[in-house]
């Protein structure tokens, strides 16, 4: 099936766009396991359409230049279908609104798929709620760990930790911060380091499938 009734005046300028756009590539899973590079934003957006974004933090930075100074907002976002892909990115400009849009643009093109799974070996469930293995996370100061919990648990995690978590579709899991946590920056970079570096643990499907 041909993309092409998504994002009308949208002209892929990458292989991975065009694939996506030509209906060779029709999942997240399969755009991700490519290998191709992701730098279009538009390819997130079709191939997972309705994605929610949350605003985790906005700051005004200020820079002395020679012109005199320089105020920015510097917006963090989180993006996350809720059910396993989940990105993360600062953005920084002039405006409120364009930092917000600046960077779910980048988060989209951060976008991981997270391996999930039941939280434990005593968990009877099928369902795929909660992380495959413990995993950690550094940004600064700031270190994560992610334990996988049975279901039932929920989410024993900070407002920020939290959001991201749920954005990815993880609904139960024990958390441990260390460092400066009350930088909400650091601790939600932290996080998504952490699921980061569980995702590289993920067997692409052709590869399971030999």
């Amino acid at each position: 099936m041909s993309g092409n009734n998504y994002n009308d005046g949208w002209q892929p300028v990458t292989r991975l766009g065009k694939l996506v756009q030509e209906g060779e590539i029709d999942t997240m899973e399969a755009a991700l396991d490519s290998g191709l590079p992701l730098k279009e934003p538009e390819i997130v957006d079709q191939l997972l359409p309705g994605l929610d974004d949350e605003v985790l933090d906005i700051n005004m930075v200020q820079r002395m230049t020679d012109s005199g100074r320089r105020v920015k907002f510097r917006c963090v976002v989180a993006v996350g279908n809720r059910d396993g892909f989940v990105g993360y990115a600062e953005g920084r400009e002039d405006q409120v609104g364009a930092a917000i849009q600046k960077a779910i643009g980048i988060a989209k093109l951060n976008i991981i798929q997270v391996p999930r799974g039941s939280g434990s070996w005593e968990d009877r469930s099928d369902r795929p709620h909660s992380l495959t293995r413990r995993t950690k996370g550094k940004a600064g100061s700031v270190e994560v760990e992610l334990i996988p919990a049975p279901e039932g648990l929920g989410l024993a995690a900070s407002d920020t930790v939290r959001a991201v978590l749920e954005l990815a579709g993880i609904e139960n899991a024990w958390t441990k911060s260390h460092g400066n946590t009350r930088t909400t920056v650091n601790l939600a970079k932290a996080t998504f380091n952490a699921l980061e570096n569980a995702s590289r643990s993920r067997i692409p499907r052709e590869v399971a499938n030999r």
